[in-house]
């Protein structure tokens, strides 16, 4: 991915916009991150107005978003989800037909579905939204309880911070767990929030609650290539089973077991980047056991082979020997659903 198209119209968030700007827009080259050519596109070029009473002059006409790699959409007032400038659709539906990457973010999947582009697929926005959408467009799987989903090249959020996760989940993917790690460390936000974590909870627990997890969260992370089960986790948490499963859930917007699993894979992504350990070696430092296990959950979660991620992420001199050692291998990306 080397380009980026962020497409405003009139009634644009700031927030929704601004992260995408910060995601793909910032030059960090010095951070061994290559720069992306990124440019903010209208339709008709000028001052854009937002939701917020001040508007910003936007140079670039929606040419560009023809050869972009990714093409970012940003949200659009209410009272238009039912009028979706036609030109912002077939800018879409093009981007949707050449296989490049599309984001939506909140608001911004309802241009998607108007393009049709997310006919039959699962998709997402905010919370607040999911029933309009449903009842507008019916050919869509409207999911009303995630972060974000990504079906094939194209990516809908829910609102706001949800629309950082899902532009962190698509770096992690062109770029490699460890600099999107950098990305979000220079954000000074959380690196990785699943897709499949709760957009929102309804009574959140007290905060001497929240805390008392953070020390077995913690000692999970350390211990990865244990075999840990719930009933030895609330133990540590001095609760018992069920009241751990519960509280957990509510904490980390995942069950003990998901959230368990997506940090083996998150370990083992890092290994086959910065390391030239075997995946046997690996599989057993991440908790797998195996590397049959590994491989079936690698390309389960990310679409690939763990041999091919490493040979499109290598990182060090050990990293890329392994990748020379295990032969010619083709690292292409497999959809997600």
């Amino acid at each position: 991915m080397k380009t980026v198209a962020v497409i405003v119209q009139h009634g644009f968030a700031p927030f929704e916009f601004g992260l995408a700007c910060e995601a793909f827009g910032l030059d960090r080259s010095d951070d061994g991150i290559e720069p992306f050519d990124f440019r903010i596109l209208a339709a008709e070029p000028g001052a854009i107005s937002s939701n917020l009473g001040f508007s910003i002059n936007v140079e670039h006409d929606l040419a560009f978003a023809d050869e972009a790699d990714l093409v970012v959409v940003t949200p659009i007032p209410r009272e238009d989800w039912g009028r979706v400038d036609e030109r912002v659709a077939d800018v879409v539906r093009r981007a949707a037909a050449r296989g490049a990457w599309l984001l939506s973010v909140c608001s911004g999947s309802f241009v998607l579905a108007a393009a049709g582009v997310l006919d039959g697929r699962r998709a997402t926005t905010h919370w607040r939204y999911a029933d309009v959408m449903a009842s507008m467009y019916p050919a869509i799987d409207v999911d009303p309880d995630v972060l974000y989903v990504q079906a094939d090249r194209i990516i809908t959020s829910a609102g706001t911070a949800a629309g950082l996760d899902a532009c962190l989940h698509l770096l992690r993917q062109e770029l490699g767990a460890e600099m999107a790690n950098i990305i979000a460390r220079r954000m000074v936000v959380p690196p990785q929030r699943d897709g499949g974590q709760a957009q929102f909870i309804v009574a959140p627990l007290p905060i001497e609650a929240s805390l008392s997890l953070a020390p077995v969260s913690d000692w999970m992370l350390q211990n990865l290539a244990l075999d840990l089960t719930v009933d030895q986790l609330a133990a540590r948490a001095h609760m018992s089973p069920r009241t751990f499963a519960r509280r957990f859930k509510a904490d980390f917007g995942a069950t003990p077991a998901a959230w368990l699993g997506r940090q083996r894979i998150i370990h083992a992504q890092r290994l086959l980047e910065q390391s030239g350990l075997g995946l046997d070696r690996i599989a057993a430092e991440s908790g797998f056991g195996s590397a049959a296990v590994l491989r079936q959950n690698f390309a389960r979660t990310l679409g690939i082979t763990p041999t091919a991620y490493r040979a499109r992420f290598a990182c060090t001199d050990e990293a890329q020997e392994a990748v020379v050692g295990a032969g010619s291998v083709t690292p292409e990306l497999a959809p997600v659903a």
